[in-house]
């Protein structure tokens, strides 16, 4: 009995097999969490994106409080301190010598635009 049966049945080459079957339980665990993975991606992208927002539309808001106070158009001012692409969802709102601004941020997530815009406000003193 010294053939190839018993050869692969011995306590060395069952431990192998063993082995073996664990290493393609862990590659088929990686596989299905892939998705986890890929949507934990997505939300830190979408997340990164809404706090880009916020902080352009603060910049926006006091870039137009400061040209209201100079006399010049704080909606015009406004536009121009978001970058190009950022533009196209940019809302600006001059009430006296207060800016608002609300600016959407890019979405990665249908539906999450609305529950993410971002809304700053600036004062530019006393209206006169």
């Amino acid at each position: 009995m010294n053939g190839v049966a018993s050869d692969l049945n011995s306590p060395p080459m069952r431990r192998w097999r063993g082995l073996r079957d664990v290493r393609g339980q862990a590659a088929v665990e990686v596989v299905a969490l892939l998705p986890l993975v890929a949507a934990i991606a997505v939300a830190i992208m979408q997340a990164l994106a809404a706090g880009r927002a916020e902080e352009l539309a603060g910049h926006a808001a006091q870039s137009g409080a400061v040209a209201l106070a100079e006399g010049r158009d704080g909606a015009a001012a406004a536009r121009a301190a978001v970058p190009d692409e950022a533009r196209g969802r940019l809302a600006v709102e001059v009430h006296g010598s207060r800016v608002q601004v609300r600016l959407t941020p890019a979405t990665l997530i249908p539906g999450a635009a609305a529950l993410l815009t971002a809304t700053a406000t600036a004062d530019a003193g006393p209206a006169t």
